[in-house]
């Protein structure tokens, strides 16, 4: 897409104020997939160098927002952790061709706050914290699950930048398991489950993406009954907050959330009725 009411394009790492009509540009493959009448001006992430996945000490990640699908899957496959195949089938959620992986950013996904996001999914699924930073130099961490607020809708004031996500140890050392439905062979995520167990407390988490229109995750001190796990998703999803459209009804939606939930619920260990 020709974005012809663009005029200037500025290197992020050169300071200057914050104008209307700006946008932060990272890999673009949103930016330039179709018209963007209201921008003047683009900010180029590409040469900020920030490390695309750094370790830390305690054990916790930080995933640059800059970090392309690409980068994120070739590290995915040498990390040590209980949780590391959960990163490979969110990537490939993408259901992109090699050319989207390459270019494709875990913050521009974040960003776009929509939906079927897989990198929302992998995130939330893992309890990861936003990094924001205000024009003024403030910053401040937000849940991923209330970083998106809505089909499209993040918690992100004007000028601010999302610069990374970090998913604490204790997330990365849980067992996982990955559901995921389309209407289509190839199509968008229309429903996407992914249940952690945490090995120190045996507590389970179940995390609802795609079908809904924010990221749902659902704690509980042990695995809950098969009655209690579907209460509880009756209660924290609405029926306004399935998500409707040519991807999928919302009655659709919520029974094969259900179904994939309940499924995770028996494959890391819930058995009770």
């Amino acid at each position: 897409m020709d974005l012809n009411t663009v005029v200037e394009t500025r290197d992020a790492r050169v300071p200057a104020p914050w104008r209307p009509g700006d946008a932060w540009l990272g890999g673009g493959t949103y930016l330039f997939s179709e018209p963007q009448p209201q921008l003047r001006r683009l900010v180029d992430l590409s040469r900020t160098g920030w490390t695309p996945v750094v370790p830390h000490a305690d054990g916790s990640l930080e995933i640059a927002a800059t970090c392309t699908v690409a980068q994120l899957s070739r590290f995915a496959k040498e990390l040590a952790a209980e949780a590391a195949p959960l990163f490979e089938q969110c990537c490939r959620a993408f259901l992109a061709s090699f050319k989207i992986w390459n270019m494709a950013t875990v913050g521009g996904n974040l960003c776009n706050a929509l939906p079927a996001g897989p990198m929302i999914s992998l995130t939330a699924a893992l309890d990861g914290h936003c990094l924001l930073l205000a024009q003024d130099g403030v910053r401040r961490r937000v849940r991923v699950t209330d970083f998106v607020t809505g089909a499209g809708r993040k918690d992100l004031a004007e000028g601010e930048l999302l610069r990374s996500v970090t998913l604490p140890a204790r997330a990365l050392a849980g067992r996982t398991a990955f559901r995921q439905a389309s209407l289509y062979g190839l199509g968008r995520s229309a429903v996407l489950v992914v249940g952690t167990l945490d090995p120190a407390d045996g507590s389970l988490a179940i995390t609802v993406t795609a079908s809904t229109v924010r990221p749902v995750r659902l704690w509980f001190p042990l695995p809950p009954t098969a009655d209690a796990l579907r209460a509880a998703i009756a209660s924290a999803v609405p029926d306004g907050s399935w998500f409707d459209d040519i991807h999928g009804l919302p009655e659709w939606r919520r029974h094969m959330t259900l179904r994939f939930a309940e499924e995770i619920r028996r494959e890391l260990g819930g058995t009770a009725r």
